[in-house]
């Protein structure tokens, strides 16, 4: 079961009220919006961006009488608890100015990121993104999306059909040097020389594609006496792997400035992270933008187009009970 991380954190910072909306760009399995969708009633609505569509029809059930892109009902949902007052959306929050224009979703009083993965990709999806279960290595968030290009560390490829990014060509086909800056740069890996070089002697006597045939590689590449720390020593590779796959940090980069553009004035924007290279992102974002907008005293007083104020000084952190309840969301921080 999924449990949404810092859900009384994200109520107090987007403060939602009767008959306001909400964006919720990772909707995932519904946690945080349902919790949304009893403060912001009777007529308040939740536009809720999930890529996958495969988590996308859990989500249709934890939320009951969503209403779809396509603007059908439900089959079967009969409940009113929540009617036409949850708009849900396969897409990229990457897209998230056009999907707003495209539903003609206004005014928005509050977006919220969760970055987090969802336990449905760890123990469900098959889809190599634990290295504790036996799994081909795809690591896409949803091998379906609608082509797009984009950009790994200068690499261009496409999320998508006919030949999309997984984590198996990269391991397969990547130079040694592409792959330990993968590691290096994605997975913070101290030890993405000696990966990177055992990955390619292990490809030449026969194709990587399992999750387990990675973590072996790992494992002979970490000397033993690093390998007890607090994380598994897979742990790095298979972040890095996953950011690349699914270019997660181009596309949060992007989607700040786009979540800025659309929120109305006085309107709040929440972000969880879950590892410092997100963290760095948002904090840097925000930073910037709120010396963008108090401009040297010695200058013309003119209002900059995008005026925040940042409401968290520190990153917010999970209680210790929250952490015991839920051991995922140890690594989480809340900016707002």
């Amino acid at each position: 079961m999924h449990i949404p991380v810092l859900q009384k954190e994200v109520l107090q910072y987007l403060n939602p009220k009767p008959n306001e909306n909400f964006i919720d760009c990772t909707i995932g399995e519904g946690g945080h919006s349902a919790a949304i969708l009893e403060r912001n009633k009777p007529k308040g609505k939740v536009l809720g961006i999930e890529i996958d569509p495969e988590i996308l029809k859990n989500t249709k059930y934890e939320i009951p009488a969503c209403q779809r892109l396509e603007r059908r009902r439900v089959a079967g949902r009969q409940d009113t608890k929540y009617k036409n007052r949850v708009i849900l959306v396969c897409d990229s929050f990457v897209n998230l100015k056009e999907i707003v224009k495209r539903e003609k979703f206004q005014k928005v009083n509050g977006i919220l990121f969760d970055l987090g993965m969802s336990s449905w990709h760890l123990e469900k999806s098959g889809r190599g993104f634990s290295f504790l279960r036996n799994e081909p290595l795809d690591m896409r968030y949803n091998s379906e999306t609608r082509a797009q290009n984009n950009f790994v560390l200068g690499r261009a490829h496409k999320i998508c059909a006919p030949n999309p990014l997984t984590a198996e060509k990269i391991l397969n086909f990547w130079s040694q040097i592409e792959i330990e800056k993968v590691l290096r740069e994605y997975g913070q890996e101290k030890f993405s020389r000696p990966i990177a070089k055992n990955i390619i002697d292990f490809r030449q006597v026969k194709p990587i594609k399992t999750t387990f045939q990675l973590v072996e590689i790992i494992k002979e590449s970490i000397p033993k006496r690093f390998q007890h720390q607090k994380i598994h020593p897979a742990t790095r590779t298979f972040q890095a792997l996953r950011i690349a796959v699914n270019n997660e940090l181009n596309n949060l980069e992007s989607a700040l400035p786009q979540a800025l553009e659309v929120l109305s004035k006085g309107g709040r924007l929440v972000v969880i992270s879950f590892h410092s290279l997100e963290d760095r992102i948002v904090k840097n974002f925000f930073r910037g933008k709120q010396k963008d907008s108090n401009p040297p005293t010695t200058l013309p007083q003119k209002r900059a187009p995008n005026l925040i104020k940042i409401l968290t000084k520190k990153p917010i952190r999970p209680s210790n009970q929250e952490i015991r309840l839920n051991s995922r969301s140890r690594s989480a921080k809340l900016r707002a």
